[in-house]
């Protein structure tokens, strides 16, 4: 069966319509009729059901479909790799992160310098109180951003690593003076704010708005930056939960940070805008697959 053949069969296989089927792929409808045909005689078998008013898969055309599918995406992504490293693929791939969470991808980075040495790329931070702008601004062409993203000009791809919280609290705080707190703590305790257009759902994932018990957390001051906030916090007015990556680089005698028993997980995963994907957001997105594919089991 050629690649042509297949994927016209596939495109079919997803439209069910030969009219439909023939403009996607640019071709004359007489040219899926004979394909298909073809192939069924080749097989021996009926691949579609047609009437008048439908087409559908038969058993077997359903069974096809589906072992035809993963193999053919994995030859076009090959093709495409390999031709854009043929041809030496140029450009500038701007990829967002939270201040230094670039460090948590670098075997993703590693990977996609190494495919593609001739792209550029450029590694921007993201400001956590407004984490879509470089994305919906086209200043960031991916992000990586902390979860749940309910946006619907966005694109989330698959989770890449996840972030313990810390409780950022001033040195001389009635907490510090313990090894751990707990979420519940907070309801002692005014939290920073974001100032910024963050999405109330997206805070929350980081700062709850209730304690486990379902007391309030009190919210303090309003901060646009990681800097105000550490500043903020060592006043001892107001706490905050930190990732537990960013407080391992922001050590200040002036600030503790203190585990959280049960505080929530960030999560992060790369972020796009919807029909955004160049050749060289694809590639950066492969490489992000295969690193995951290479890790080991937990």
């Amino acid at each position: 069966m050629e690649l042509r053949d297949i994927e016209i069969f596939l495109t079919l296989a997803d439209e069910l319509h030969f009219g439909r089927t023939a403009e996607r792929l640019h071709v004359s409808q007489a040219r899926v009729s004979q394909s298909i045909k073809q192939q069924e005689r080749r097989i021996g078998g009926a691949l579609f059901e047609r009437t008048s008013r439908s087409v559908r898969l038969t058993p077997l055309g359903d069974g096809l479909r589906d072992r035809l599918s993963a193999g053919y995406t994995e030859i076009m992504a090959g093709i495409e790799e390999a031709t854009s490293i043929a041809r030496g693929q140029a450009g500038t791939l701007t990829v967002g992160t939270y201040d230094a969470q670039h460090r948590s991808i670098a075997a993703v980075l590693d990977l996609f310098r190494q495919r593609h040495p001739q792209t550029t790329l450029r590694l921007p931070e993201v400001l956590p109180i407004d984490p879509f702008a470089g994305l919906r601004s086209r200043r960031v062409d991916v992000a990586v951003l902390w979860l749940p993203v309910h946006e619907p000009d966005l694109v989330v791809g698959p989770e890449l690593f996840t972030e313990p919280l810390v409780l950022a609290v001033a040195a001389d705080h009635p907490l510090a003076a313990r090894d751990r707190v707990v979420m519940e703590d907070l309801g002692d305790h005014p939290v920073i704010c974001p100032d910024g257009p963050i999405p109330d759902y997206l805070w929350a994932s980081h700062t709850p708005p209730v304690t486990p018990s379902g007391r309030p957390i009190p919210r303090g001051i309003a901060v646009a930056t990681l800097a105000e906030a550490l500043t903020a916090i060592s006043g001892g007015g107001v706490v905050s939960p930190v990732g537990s990556y960013t407080a391992a680089d922001r050590t200040r005698p002036d600030v503790t940070f203190l585990p959280i028993e049960d505080g929530p997980i960030l999560r992060y995963a790369p972020v796009w805008r919807k029909g955004a994907e160049t050749p060289l957001l694809r590639a950066f997105l492969r490489a992000v697959g295969d690193t995951l594919a290479r890790r080991p089991a937990e």
